[in-house]
């Protein structure tokens, strides 16, 4: 091997291995996705049955590095038995979905599934949904800042470092709020950062 590609090599692969070890990273993301702007594009998902009306849905509770975050995490915690991820449907809005982040992220946890599951419900349970969002029954066309202006002033803990708000398609994709290892409010890192620019669609719950 060439000098220049092993010393490359001895650089990265520390990077590397930390991606994999379950348990060792910074703080967490809640994700709170906008089940209705989904649905545009996916009606026959389950999550989009006639009748459901979803609106915010739990997209998953992510582990983050202060730069970048780990995925698919070595663990020797056992993956949950389906009535686990069916049982977190009312708040993810599918038990695929559960499954899926599980793998993804609830690895990187550290923690047992049952575990990070509740982890996940009481991060969710502790983000009070502004009512004028909770109960929309129009399409509205909103900037990222009356969004996070919102959820600010249902959530006094929150500032607006801490709160970030994409979108697709040019519609309210998700809420994406940084807490600490133990769920308080904090400040996001600047790899989280990235607001929707203008205003977007927030299509209403059907």
């Amino acid at each position: 091997m060439k000098p220049a590609i092993l010393i490359a090599f001895l650089l990265l692969a520390p990077a590397a291995l930390a991606q994999d070890i379950a348990g060792r990273f910074d703080y967490y993301v809640l994700s709170l996705s906008w089940s209705p702007s989904w649905c545009r594009a996916e009606r026959d998902a389950e999550q989009c049955a006639s009748g459901r009306k979803l609106g915010f849905v739990v997209h998953g509770l992510w582990p983050q590095y202060e730069r970048g975050w780990p995925e698919y995490c070595r663990t020797e915690a056992r993956d949950p038995p389906r009535r686990e991820t069916r049982a977190m449907a009312d708040v993810m809005g599918t038990g695929g979905l559960a499954w899926h982040q599980w793998k993804k992220h609830g690895r990187c946890s550290g923690l047992p599934a049952r575990d990070y599951f509740a982890l996940t419900r009481e991060a969710a349970a502790r983000i009070a949904l502004p009512e004028t969002l909770r109960r929309l029954d129009r399409d509205v066309t909103l900037p990222a800042q009356v969004i996070e202006d919102a959820f600010i002033e249902a959530n006094p803990g929150l500032a607006r470092d801490g709160i970030t708000v994409t979108c697709r398609a040019r519609a309210l994709q998700e809420i994406r709020i940084c807490l600490t290892r133990d769920l308080q409010p904090r400040a996001c890192a600047e790899d989280a950062r990235r607001d929707c620019l203008g205003s977007f669609l927030m299509p209403a719950p059907r």
